[in-house]
């Protein structure tokens, strides 16, 4: 990927409904973004004898000031998405510039297959909640919550978000979200039951609580059309109450859908101006200024065929209008044979955390530190 200075460029389009003219000013991301200079590389947590993937995770700050940074560290000989993998733990005392040299299992494999994609979610201030999916085989991945209330140094009893049915339901990582509220969404995918034949094209919807995780709901199904493949959802509250869903999508672009009910009901999907593989994003609000930060591949890949496109470059970009338009694109990875997605985003003071899979496999955790003014240069 060439580093390239231009500005993104706009398109017009303009769709007729019932006899009204409805217009559109989309600002289209593909490829046009300038490369962060030098290395921002904080932690990397590469494969080893018995250990031949580590991968994607989530972070939080603990009370007494460290970050803990949670992943899945895979054990045996094979990196396979459904090979053996504990959840590990890295801390950092200085805001995320050092971490620790070695793994604090946090849990032991307990599937037939793994445990992986984690999110960590403060629900008070002595409480924080574990969440991940445990992966018994393709007809059995739920997701599970465990709690702890001594700033992770155990955990309490595993619990299923999803009692109701059994279903191959991919969360990833960084995914759950709590609203102002207090409810907690789960934005999951299913694509197969075990009365089902496997589907590329997964049934999205969010499973909800809103008493800290002790029970659970499923929402509606997202409506999305047949001829798009739509997987790995994720959710972003935005400052009218309504909720933003990116959507990992094989149209060329990531999807959105809106939801008006705190997640419950939804609205058909749709095209963004974000142009991607199939490939996921990330979204999170900055803190200080309340614009949205968004983390994605940006080659808009297009074209026939299934996982078309590298996962390479991995960019940047702020909303500064709730995810309609982007602006700030910086590339923070550009090698053109590199793979690099499954972001996570943890905001600390001025600065902001990037945690990331790359390599052909996934087999390297990176965590990458920068200052918010790198990313409004």
């Amino acid at each position: 990927m060439n580093k390239r200075t231009a500005e993104p460029k706009l398109m017009r389009i303009l769709t007729h409904t019932c006899g009204q003219i409805i217009c559109f000013l989309l600002v289209v991301l593909n490829g046009y973004a300038q490369t962060i200079a030098g290395s921002h590389a904080v932690l990397d947590i590469r494969a080893g004898d018995n250990n031949p993937r580590n991968s994607e995770g989530d972070f939080i700050t603990l009370n007494d000031g460290r970050i803990m940074f949670v992943y899945s560290r895979y054990t045996g000989s094979s990196a396979s998405d459904f090979a053996p993998a504990d959840l590990a733990a890295r801390f950092s005392s200085d805001g995320g510039q050092t971490w620790t040299a070695t793994d604090k299992i946090v849990v032991k494999n307990e599937g037939k297959s793994n445990v992986m994609s984690v999110s960590l979610l403060r629900l008070s201030a002595k409480k924080i909640a574990l969440f991940y999916i445990r992966k018994n085989g393709t007809d059995d991945c739920i997701p599970m919550m465990r709690v702890s209330a001594n700033e992770g140094e155990t955990w309490g009893e595993a619990r299923p978000c999803i009692a109701d049915t059994k279903g191959y339901f991919v969360v990833n990582n960084s995914r759950v979200r709590q609203l102002r509220s207090g409810r907690i969404l789960i934005p999951v995918s299913l694509h197969k039951t075990p009365e089902t034949k496997w589907n590329n094209r997964g049934t999205l919807r969010c499973y909800y609580s809103d008493d800290s995780g002790l029970t659970w709901k499923s929402g509606n199904a997202v409506p999305n059309p047949d001829s798009v493949i739509t997987q790995e959802p994720g959710i972003t509250e935005l400052r009218d109450g309504g909720i933003l869903m990116h959507i990992r999508a094989n149209g060329g672009f990531q999807y959105y859908s809106y939801s008006k009910d705190r997640g419950i009901t939804w609205s058909p999907v749709s095209p963004s101006a974000i142009a991607s593989p199939i490939s996921p994003a990330s979204i999170s609000r900055i803190p200080s200024t309340g614009d949205l930060l968004l983390v994605w591949n940006n080659n808009g890949a297009k074209g026939e065929g299934y996982f078309k496109g590298k996962r390479t470059p991995l960019t940047i970009a702020v909303s500064k209008d709730e995810g309609v338009t982007w602006q700030h694109l910086k590339n923070i990875e550009d090698n053109p044979e590199g793979t690099f997605c499954y972001t996570a985003i943890h905001f600390v003071k001025d600065h902001v955390l990037l945690g990331y899979g790359m390599g052909a496999g996934l087999e390297q955790s990176r965590v990458i530190r920068l200052g918010l003014d790198e990313i409004y240069k």
